[in-house]
């Protein structure tokens, strides 16, 4: 394997990071900007009652979107696992 196909792989990998872990940071995201809103209008500080509503936001949404993120994580340990034989054999 190349440099160039070393920095690829690594490109693909931080690439299938961010498409597995985009669903989940962005509904503890949306959920947390409005989750805040709300305590600032009523005036409730409270750090658990957020934490708590994130929480259970990245639990629907990894129950909802889990099978595709798995899908996704195994193409990559898939197409990794390839290109290591192009390693193994060198240029």
């Amino acid at each position: 394997m190349t440099t160039e196909g070393a920095i690829d792989l690594l490109r693909k990998a931080f690439i299938t990071a961010g498409i597995v872990a985009g669903p989940m940071i962005l509904a503890a995201l949306v959920v947390g900007l409005l989750v805040g809103v709300l305590q600032a209008a009523t005036q409730i500080n409270e750090a658990s009652i957020a934490f708590v509503v994130k929480l259970l936001a990245v639990i629907v949404t990894f129950g909802i979107v889990g099978a595709w993120s798995l899908e996704q994580l195994l193409a990559f340990t898939s197409h990794s696992f390839t290109s290591m034989g192009d390693v193994v054999k060198g240029p």
